[in-house]
């Protein structure tokens, strides 16, 4: 065993000196010493019942022949973060969680490792480490939160709360409404209950063979999320025996699975960062060009919020992400021989997966659409592409050109949206908020909320070198690459330059003659940094560009 590093033989018995400290006995240093990363804290909302789920592991490990040892890692609530400088942070401790899980995982030599995160960056960090160690791991997240019931019963979720801010702006909701949301779109612990990044990389870690059957879509207040947790930690203890590692089932095929249920199930665009990365840990290269060969074959069977009106635990009744796996074969866009944490293969694992509500997952005969839900567009505006989640886009919206408003940072943006300043037909650019300009790469929930909140979903594009929350609906155009931070065209937009939008042909073009845009880029500056200590500082210098997943350069 890798634990026989610190407990085997004369010369480390200070290390084991120190493992007796722990209080723990001679038979279980004899059994393999298994890591629970545990995401467990008290500020968000998706990690509070993962204390829970850390003990159910550890029954599991103890069952299974293990011995359990918890340490944990650090996990930002995007939506407590959200419009303010707090979500600056949020992307960067994908990094530091990757990081310091690798720093425990060596440090102590242990055999394996269950990752336990639920939200939005703690899922996509943990996989980038259990890919970088490559020592046996698996994961399971706390689940996704219950939809919530305003005081007329109509369901309701955390985006439909950030509109209802924007409808109150509008003079369309009074505090009363306002409050109504505040009160009920989050009902219970878990991961937000639409399809947005945690729910979404939480599925994927399914689809991509890292996590047992029903790690997306089992609410966290359900017992079976209990069960699932006791499962996962008897199966670490024999992936240590068989060896079974990341690597070994996180190959270009598996990535190429994901994207597919990516397509498939219509996740957040910030999947187009994640995946990358956790793939770049694991020696596989993924081209963001290679998102639409694989939307145009791969037809979108999910229309979960914000896209619709349904939530995950609806996902969960209907057959979860096997169900929606098991359609997806029925065309062969599956590779269902690939190794998974079960053991067992994909085709294995599907066997028994029943859609048990075709209306909720589409038949593979009868989608939403024949393409996937995002897309990836390109031309001079981006020519190194840019993200749009083209499932929870308006049809009017879909091929759209219009004047330019000009904003250096989302806090004006925002100030110029409630000022109803916005008209309809705009296209609203928010830059300098990228990876590098940010730092960071802040989401830009609150402006997109505020668009559809105040009624102009249907008629206001907004693009930005930052991201969006999974929760965003609307023409809402993120990761522009290059950056303005890094010299990209979009720095040198000015307010009523036409540009246009072609999703359909994965499109977007700045309308300014080319002499225009050379003089235009003779006068250009940068502006320094809007932080420059501490951790945002290093990271700034650091990063890559989001077409490759922001990942930081070595």
């Amino acid at each position: 065993m890798r634990s026989d590093n610190i407990k085997t033989g004369v010369e480390r018995a200070p290390n084991r000196s120190l493992l007796y400290a722990l209080g723990l006995t001679e038979e279980e240093m004899d059994r393999p010493l298994v890591g629970i990363v545990s995401s467990w804290n008290e500020i968000v909302p998706g990690h509070m019942n993962l204390d829970k789920i850390t003990a159910a592991v550890k029954d599991g490990v103890r069952l299974a022949g293990g011995t359990p040892i918890v340490f944990p890692a650090i996990a930002v609530c995007d939506g407590i973060a959200m419009g303010h400088i707090g979500m600056k942070y949020s992307l960067v401790t994908r990094e530091l969680i990757a990081d310091s899980t690798e720093a425990m995982a060596l440090a102590h030599q242990l055999d394996g490792l269950v990752l336990v995160p639920n939200c939005d960056k703690n899922v996509p960090g943990l996989l980038m480490a259990a890919a970088r160690l490559n020592i046996p791991s698996i994961l399971c997240s706390g689940g996704p939160m219950l939809a919530g019931h305003l005081r007329d019963g109509r369901r309701t979720c955390l985006s439909h709360m950030f509109e209802a801010v924007g409808a109150y702006h509008a003079g369309t909701l009074d505090e009363a409404g306002v409050r109504d949301y505040e009160e009920n779109a989050c009902p219970s612990c878990g991961s937000c209950s639409g399809m947005y990044t945690a729910n979404s990389m939480n599925c994927l870690a399914e689809a991509l063979g890292m996590a047992l059957g029903g790690n997306g879509t089992i609410p966290a207040v359900y017992s079976a999320r209990l069960r699932l947790a006791k499962h996962t930690g008897m199966k670490i203890v024999e992936l240590i025996e068989k060896n079974i590692c990341p690597r070994d089932i996180m190959t270009p095929a598996a990535f190429h699975n994901a994207e597919t249920v990516d397509m498939a199930l219509g996740c957040s665009t910030n999947t187009m960062l994640h995946l990358p990365a956790i793939a770049h840990e694991a020696g596989v290269a993924i081209d963001l060009s290679e998102a639409n060969a694989i939307s145009a074959r791969t037809p979108n069977l999910c229309h979960l919020a914000p896209a619709g009106d349904t939530f995950m635990e609806d996902l969960d009744r209907a057959g979860g992400v096997y169900a929606v796996m098991k359609e997806l074969t029925k065309r062969g866009l599956l590779d269902t021989g690939l190794l998974t944490v079960t053991g067992k293969t994909v085709a294995e694992n599907l066997a028994g997966a029943v859609n048990r509500d075709p209306s909720l997952i589409r038949p593979v005969d009868d989608p939403y659409s024949e393409n996937g839900g995002i897309a990836v567009l390109r031309g001079n505006l981006a020519p190194d592409g840019c993200v749009v989640k083209q499932s929870a886009v308006d049809p009017a919206m879909m091929v759209h050109e219009g004047p330019a408003r000009v904003f250096d940072s989302e806090e004006d943006a925002i100030a110029a949206i409630y000022g109803r300043e916005i008209r309809p037909g705009d296209v609203v650019v928010i830059r300098y908020e990228g990876p590098r300009g940010g730092p960071g790469m802040r989401e830009m929930l609150n402006p997109t909320s505020a668009i559809c909140g105040m009624g102009l979903g249907e008629s206001v594009a907004l693009i930005t070198d930052g991201r969006f929350s999974g929760a965003t609906r609307g023409a809402s155009i993120g990761h522009v690459s290059p950056e303005a931070a890094a010299g990209g065209l979009i720095g040198l937009v000015e307010d009523g330059d036409l540009i246009r939008i072609n999703i359909p042909a994965c499109t977007i073009e700045l309308a300014v003659p080319e002499e225009e845009l050379q003089r235009r880029r003779a006068a250009w500056t940068c502006p320094p940094p809007k932080v420059q200590t501490g951790c945002l500082a290093r990271y700034a210098k650091l990063v890559a560009s989001a077409d490759k997943g922001a990942i930081l350069c070595t």
